[in-house]
């Protein structure tokens, strides 16, 4: 583990971009397999009546592809440019001095506000069009699952962050981001299975009357 460890870093040295973009992809890949496991796991009261109960569990390689692209494609490349950027602005543009509670506090918030709902929508929009999905379709799944899944990472990111952004060097800040979302990705799976659950229409229900009207 050591040796392999060791391999990453110089990997990272001299290849950061490319190193970033692998290993973005490779753990999308293995999050996208647990959260298979998950979805499989969790019954669907939906498809109750069709699907047995205790069908064995198959890996679908053609989502977990499509999944592992997303990491190639966006996770990696656009975090590592994204958190390099965002500690330059804080230290050179905001003047706060690096590990102080401003600093720490300033990263949080500007990556829970900024990158954290684009990160959101490119995933559901990615993965709505990856499926077939119409635009009008992904249209109405980004209307359902994105609030709750907003409202639920938002009281859980901000802590991973605060550790983050506090003690890792930003080199390797979007490999330990990545880990978490080994996790992050078993929730989003479940989030979208979950369709119109009761607790997302509770989530809802806290919006402004008047953004709640289109959906009758």
């Amino acid at each position: 583990m050591l040796k392999l460890w060791k391999w990453y870093q110089k990997c990272l040295t001299f290849h950061p971009v490319k190193t970033q973009v692998i290993s973005s992809g490779v753990i999308w890949g293995v999050g996208d397999i647990a959260a298979q496991l998950v979805t499989h796991s969790i019954p669907n009261k939906t498809l109750s009546h069709s699907k047995d109960g205790n069908e064995d569990f198959k890996i679908n390689w053609k989502r977990v592809a499509t999944t592992s692209l997303f990491g190639f494609g966006f996770v990696g490349p656009v975090g590592h440019y994204w958190f390099e950027y965002l500690d330059r602005y804080i230290r050179l543009k905001l003047l706060l001095k690096p590990n102080s509670f401003g600093f720490v506090a300033s990263k949080v918030a500007i990556d829970g506000f900024i990158y954290g709902p684009f990160d959101l929508l490119m995933f559901f929009t990615y993965m709505g069009f990856s499926t077939g999905k119409s635009v009008s379709q992904i249209k109405e799944d980004v209307k359902r699952d994105f609030l709750p899944a907003f409202v639920l990472e938002g009281s859980i990111w901000p802590i991973v962050q605060v550790g983050n952004f506090r003690f890792v060097p930003v080199r390797y800040q979007l490999l330990y981001v990545n880990f978490f979302c080994l996790l992050d990705s078993c929730f989003l799976s479940w989030v979208e299975q979950q369709e119109d659950a009761q607790w997302k229409q509770w989530v809802k229900s806290f919006l402004p009357l008047e953004e709640q009207k289109p959906q009758g």
